[in-house]
């Protein structure tokens, strides 16, 4: 297991971090931290074999519950300029995400009264897979993506994008240029937002009356109940479940029409936003319901939580140990941010993987951050394939699986992380 010294540049963190003392939803102090996962480096900032000679900087990585509303969040935060200007996700570079989006869209457009006219905007748009969906259908579209790289890509399939970080000034500017919004989405960025309130009072100024706003969110029973710690990280700054949303959206008086669970991202809500209400989904209650009995309002279920974690990580850490000491070939298979917590945080070098496999072109050819494993297409997986991959991808496993029979068939074996580190 690697040995590499930390950098931790506390002069350069004054610079990029800030240090939150109240819940971001309800302002409440009464903030406990049960886990710890840092120091990290930022896990999407993939490194040039240039930077390697260079000290690379590590932030705290520490969880905290508001025993008031009950949101699950982090209070150390990445200036979003760090975070996102440059950026290594595609969207379009994963077929389930594909997908899962056209199904969206799909939904959306049977729910809902929209035409030719209608304004869809899409909030961290990424690379325009998204409102592709809903071009394709004659709709106006309109992507806010930070990410100049990933901008420029949007813009390149004919996606109009402007290149902004979403909040109140920005809503402004965009009402008076384009209109109200008919919908609003916000797929795998609410989390990322440190100002809800800045958000929201944007949303409000940019949703039409009887517009609708959506969002999709990792839900937070499937974190704690499949010991998915790997998908907290810096740009992940709260773990929602639906109480702590209810109390936000009702500051801004909006309520939750609907709330569905859907698969993607180890487990998600799609969370379906108005003004006013005809009439609630019972899946609202029922999911209230659900929260409480598994105690999502107890600090205690953080706790062990917690030792949970520190159990899966020793599990997988002597799992690897001894499959090295038989003399066996690793290597990981994918290289998204949760695979770089992981390695990070079970401290997973190159000693012990050869290297890492992944489709999306911006990290191949680069390191991973913190642990430097080289990044390298998929097809090398097949030219080199090694004895073990450990899966590095997790939610992606059914997919992944029937994709490498043909390396299963010849012996191969994955080797799954969480959450029970195990041989498949």
């Amino acid at each position: 297991m690697s040995g590499k010294t930390l950098h931790v540049d506390k002069t350069k963190q004054e610079n990029v971090m800030l240090r939150r003392t109240a819940c971001r939803v309800c302002g409440s102090k009464k903030l406990h931290k049960f886990l710890s996962l840092g120091p990290i480096p930022l896990v999407n900032k993939f490194l040039g074999e240039e930077q390697l000679s260079s000290p690379e900087d590590f932030y705290p990585l520490d969880v905290y519950f508001c025993t008031n509303c009950y949101l699950v969040q982090l209070l150390d935060i990445v200036s979003p300029q760090v975070l996102f200007e440059e950026y290594a996700y595609l969207t379009g570079a994963s077929e389930p995400m594909q997908i899962h989006f056209s199904k969206l869209a799909d939904e959306v457009l049977e729910n809902f009264k929209l035409n030719e006219n209608s304004l869809v905007i899409d909030i961290g748009s990424n690379d325009g897979t998204l409102l592709q969906c809903f071009s394709k259908f004659g709709l106006q579209t309109l992507g806010i993506e930070p990410a100049s790289n990933i901008a420029q890509l949007a813009e390149a399939k004919g996606i109009h994008t402007v290149t902004d970080f979403f909040d109140e000034g920005c809503a402004i500017k965009l009402r008076k240029e384009y209109g109200p919004a008919n919908v609003i989405l916000g797929t795998n960025i609410f989390a990322h937002v440190d100002n809800l309130e800045s958000l929201m009072r944007g949303i409000n100024c940019l949703l039409a009356n009887d517009g609708v706003f959506i969002i999709e969110v990792p839900y937070l029973p499937n974190l704690l109940n499949n010991l998915e710690f790997d998908t907290i990280y810096h740009e992940h700054l709260s773990y929602f479940a639906v109480h702590p949303l209810v109390y936000l959206f009702r500051k801004f008086g909006m309520e939750i029409l609907d709330v569905k669970q859907v698969p993607v991202h180890g487990g998600s809500i799609r969370v379906f936003v108005q003004r006013a209400l005809k009439q609630q989904s019972q899946n609202v209650d029922n999911l209230l319901l659900m929260e409480r009995k598994a105690m999502l309002n107890s600090l205690k279920t953080y706790l062990k939580f917690a030792e949970e974690v520190v159990l899966v990580k020793e599990k997988l850490v002597q799992l690897l140990k001894t499959l090295k000491k038989e003399g066996a070939k690793i290597t990981g298979y994918g290289a998204p941010a949760k695979g770089n917590v992981l390695l990070n945080y079970c401290k997973i070098g190159r000693d012990v993987l050869d290297y890492v496999t992944d489709t999306t072109p911006f990290k191949q050819g680069k390191y991973t951050p913190g642990t430097h494993i080289p990044v390298f297409p998929v097809k090398k997986f097949h030219e080199e394939p090694p004895d073990y991959a450990l899966l590095l991808a997790w939610n992606y496993a059914d997919e992944i699986l029937q994709k490498e029979s043909d390396y299963r068939k010849k012996g191969g074996k994955f080797i799954l992380p969480i959450p029970e580190p195990k041989v498949i």
